[in-house]
């Protein structure tokens, strides 16, 4: 986890919905260059992730300005 790529993949992500049978699940589909990947969150887990890209999009540095 120490060596990361100096660069990502594009990635989309959002979130399918709380599904009907499971209700405590939700599912976050994330599209890279390379395929897609399901995760299954817990509410708990869902939380946790807003709360920390919330977080890491306030500290983002403003865009550039193009003159």
């Amino acid at each position: 986890m120490t060596q990361r790529s100096t660069s990502a993949d594009f990635v989309t992500a959002f979130a399918t919905g709380w599904p009907e049978n499971q209700p405590d699940v939700m599912i976050l589909s994330l599209t890279t260059q390379k395929g897609v990947q399901d995760f299954a969150l817990t509410k708990e887990q869902a939380l946790l992730v807003a709360k920390t890209m919330k977080r890491t999009a306030t500290a983002l540095a403003a865009p550039k300005q193009r003159a």
